[in-house]
C-alpha cells in the first residue's frame, strides 16, 4: 500500500495529535503514523498521575482545533497563583498571581488521559487525517517528497515529515542529527494526594539542594498533584516508601498551607529519569522535529509540553504562510520554522538548566544568594511581569 499526503506525522502523543489536527484545519491532507501496539487510554475515575501545566499558547492551540472544549472540564483546574520557595533558615519566596498578570488564570492543570481522550475524539471527526498503524523502518527524502517505509512493506509519502516521536526520536536518528545529552542525576516522582485544607488554585514549589525540586499542583477539589524532581539516591528511597510515608513528608513541607495530605490511590506512583537533550538542528531535508524530539528540558517549570505545543503552532504558521509556489517541505519554509523557534527553545533550556544547577548546589553561600534573588525578584514588578509573561507564553 502507498499512502500519499501533504504532511506525514510520526508519533501519536499529544503533540503529534495536535499537529495532525492543526494541519488538517489548515486544509492539508495528513497521515498520522501510530505504533501498531498503541491503545486508547482506559476510561476510569481515578486521577491520572501524569499531568501538564498548560499555558496560554497551548490553550490557544487546543482551542483553535476544538480540543479544549472537548476536555472533561470537571477534571481541569486553573492555576490562579504560584508560590516558589527557597530553602534553608532564610528561605526566599517568589509569588505570582493571575490578577497581577491581568489574566484569567496563569495556567491550567490537565491530566494526560483527559487530554489524549479529547484529542482522539477530535481526530475521529477530522476528515483530512488518515491514522495509519505500523512501525517505520526507513526514511528517505528527495527533491519532491519524503518517503517512509513501514515494516509491513507499505510506504507513506509526503511533502513534509514531522518527527513527534519523543526524546529517543527515530526520525531524528534517521536524519543523522547529532545532539548534546546530559542526565541530571534526578528522577521525577509523580503521584496525587488529597489535602485537608483547600488549595485555592495555588501551585506551590520548593527548591532544596538536598531534596530536589518539589511541586504541588492544584487539581479540582481538595486534591493536589505531586511532581518531585528528586536526586537519584533520594528517589530510590521514596520509591521504596509507601505513599502514606511520602504524604507525611509533604505534610511537613507544606506546613499549614494544605493541612494533612493523604494518598488518593495507594499504589498510584510513577517515576522517570530527568535529562537535558539539545539536538543540533530541528530540521533536515523535508523533515521538522517538534516536542521532545526537538528538545528535552528539566520539568521544574512545567513547560516541556508547552514548548511542544508552541512548536506545533510555529510549524503550522510557517507552512501556512509558505506561498503558492512552495510546498510544505520547502527548505525555506523549514528554515523559517527553525529561526522562529530558536530563541524560545534556547531561553527555556538555559532557564531550566540554570535554575536546576543553581538550586542543586548544596553550598551555604549559594543558598543565601538564591534566596536573596527570589526575594529581590518578588519586589521588582517589571522583571516579575516579564517572567510571568514568558511562563504564560504571551506578552504582558
Amino acid at each position: 500500500m502507498h499512502v500519499q499526503s501533504d504532511v506525514c506525522i510520526i508519533g501519536d502523543g499529544a503533540i503529534g495529535k495536535a499537529a495532525a489536527l492543526g494541519f488538517a484545519q489548515a486544509g492539508l491532507k495528513v497521515t498520522l503514523l501510530s505504533p501498531a501496539s498503541a491503545q486508547a487510554p482506559a476510561a476510569t475515575d481515578d486521577w491520572d498521575v501524569r499531568v501538564y501545566a498548560v499555558n496560554h499558547i497551548a490553550h490557544g492551540l487546543l482551542s483553535s482545533v476544538k480540543v479544549w472544549e472537548a476536555l472533561d472540564a470537571s477534571r481541569v483546574a486553573p492555576v490562579d497563583a504560584m508560590v516558589v520557595n527557597g530553602d534553608g533558615a532564610t528561605a526566599g519566596e517568589l509569588a505570582f498571581d493571575a490578577y497581577g498578570a491581568r489574566v484569567g488564570a496563569l495556567a491550567w492543570i490537565v491530566e494526560d488521559r483527559n487530554l489524549n481522550q479529547a484529542l482522539d475524539a477530535a481526530l475521529k471527526f477530522a476528515s483530512n487525517v488518515n491514522v495509519v498503524r505500523g512501525r517505520a523502518v526507513a526514511l528517505q527524502a528527495n527533491a519532491t517528497a519524503a518517503n517512509v517505509q513501514l515494516a509491513n512493506g507499505d510506504t507513506l509519502s509526503a511533502e513534509l515529515v514531522v518527527g513527534a516521536d519523543g526524546g529517543q526520536s527515530w526520525v531524528r536518528s534517521q536524519c543523522n542529527i547529532d545532539f548534546d545529552y546530559r542526565p541530571y542525576g534526578q528522577r521525577a516522582i509523580v503521584s496525587n494526594f488529597a489535602c485537608e485544607m483547600p488549595h485555592h488554585d495555588v501551585a506551590y514549589q520548593w527548591f532544596s539542594a538536598a531534596e530536589g525540586i518539589i511541586a504541588l499542583l492544584p487539581l479540582p477539589g481538595q486534591r493536589v498533584s505531586l511532581v518531585w524532581s528528586a536526586p537519584d539516591g533520594l528517589a530510590d528511597t521514596l520509591l521504596k516508601e509507601s505513599l502514606t510515608q511520602i504524604a507525611a513528608r509533604l505534610t511537613q513541607l507544606a506546613g499549614a498551607k494544605l493541612g494533612t495530605l493523604s494518598p488518593l490511590q495507594p499504589e498510584a506512583v510513577k517515576s522517570f529519569p530527568l535529562s537535558l537533550l539539545r539536538p543540533h538542528a530541528i530540521t533536515a531535508s523535508r523533515v521538522a522535529l517538534i516536542g521532545d524530539a526537538a528538545h528535552v528540558v528539566h520539568p521544574l517549570a512545567g513547560h516541556g509540553m508547552n514548548l511542544g505545543f508552541a512548536d506545533v503552532a510555529g510549524l503550522i504558521k510557517a507552512v501556512s504562510e509558505r506561498g503558492q509556489h512552495r510546498d510544505c517541505g520547502d527548505a525555506r519554509v523549514l528554515s523559517r520554522y527553525a529561526r522562529a523557534r530558536k530563541e524560545d527553545i534556547l531561553l527555556m533550556q538555559l532557564t531550566t538548566d540554570g535554575l536546576a544547577r543553581l538550586f542543586g548546589a548544596d553550598l551555604e553561600p549559594l543558598r543565601v544568594v538564591r534566596n536573596i534573588g527570589l526575594n529581590l525578584v518578588n519586589q521588582l514588578p517589571v522583571l516579575k511581569r516579564r517572567l510571568i509573561g514568558h511562563a504564560l507564553g504571551k506578552s504582558l
